[in-house]
């Protein structure tokens, strides 16, 4: 296992600049009301491809020798990190092949199209996933790019809170949404050599608890296909990721699906952003706990914005 390093991510912010955007960070008086904190949204919704994914796979692509890139890329993913690998690899000029789950969200496997990528659907089990997978790997001799268990994503995905820092200023605490870690690992690894004295907190669903529990074990326990409206937070955690969580996060704060349901919608309605469901968790869990968060400054990375619009999870309660 090759952890990444902090001249790493210095490495990928300069690699990846002319790929990605430096998004805003936004404040809402009103949710600073609500949680009693002041809340500096780092908006990974307005990233290229709509998810703070790019970061990741544009470190991974573009670090590839040529010989190596020649033959294209492979991962699996239920959106974002998908429609990221494809957007790199389509600006590189190189092949993108992606195993997405069948059920996942069309606007993403849309997204994987319309970059040029090539879509294998398999069964939602990750168990499933990973096979699939395999088989790409095996027919087309393209490199892994894995959504989250992997260096040069976590390197890439770290330059996020980078920003965030040179942003906002000095925070007391930043969250990030968990799922498979890899936002949350460079949220750690950037934080750790550039804001040390920032306490880092994960958000997670109750029906996809699995970090939580695991953080709590202190070891990996991982749940095969939990069922969430935040599907892009349904990938357990691997050694590297867990690597970061178990050493540098100091709690793992799970929230309903009813109450990621109603953050996602207070987000859109009073801050006028499209977020999805995954980027709401974290919003959820502050208000959830007013009383961790009261009187600090708090950094909120909202990681992503691709939602079909034709099933918004408040038109179907």
């Amino acid at each position: 296992m090759r952890l990444p390093s902090h001249e790493d991510v210095l490495s990928a912010h300069e690699r990846i600049a002319p790929h990605i955007h430096r998004t805003p960070v936004l404040t809402s008086t009103y949710l600073n009301g609500l949680a009693g904190a002041e809340l500096f949204f780092k908006c990974e919704n307005f990233q290229k491809g709509g998810a703070f994914k790019t970061r990741g796979a544009c470190n991974a692509v573009f670090g590839l020798p040529d010989g190596r890139a020649e033959k294209g890329v492979a991962t699996h993913s239920s959106g974002n990190h998908a429609l990221s690998l494809a957007y790199a690899a389509a600006r590189r000029g190189i092949p993108c092949h992606v195993v997405m789950p069948r059920g996942a969200v069309r606007a993403k496997k849309e997204a994987v199209l319309g970059y040029g990528g090539r879509v294998v659907e398999c069964d939602p089990s990750y168990a499933s996933r990973e096979a699939a997978l395999d088989r790409v790997r095996k027919e087309t001799g393209a490199d892994l790019v894995h959504p989250y268990d992997d260096p040069r994503v976590i390197a890439g995905q770290a330059t996020c809170s980078r920003e965030l820092i040179d942003q906002a200023g000095n925070l007391d605490a930043a969250i990030a949404p968990i799922g498979g870690g890899g936002m949350v690992s460079g949220t750690c690894l950037a934080l750790s050599g550039e804001a040390p004295g920032t306490t880092i907190y994960a958000a997670e669903p109750e029906q996809a608890d699995d970090a939580a529990r695991s953080l709590r074990a202190g070891r990996i326990i991982a749940d095969d296909a939990p069922e969430t409206v935040a599907d892009g937070l349904r990938a357990p955690l691997k050694e590297l990721t867990w690597h970061f969580v178990s050493r540098h996060v100091a709690d793992i704060l799970t929230v309903s699906e009813r109450e990621i349901v109603d953050a996602t919608r207070l987000v859109w309605e009073r801050m006028k952003i499209v977020i999805e469901p995954s980027s709401a968790v974290p919003v959820a869990a502050i208000l959830k706990n007013t009383d961790i968060f009261a009187g600090r400054r708090v950094g909120v990375i909202l990681t992503g914005g691709n939602v079909d619009l034709g099933g918004l999870p408040w038109a179907r309660r």
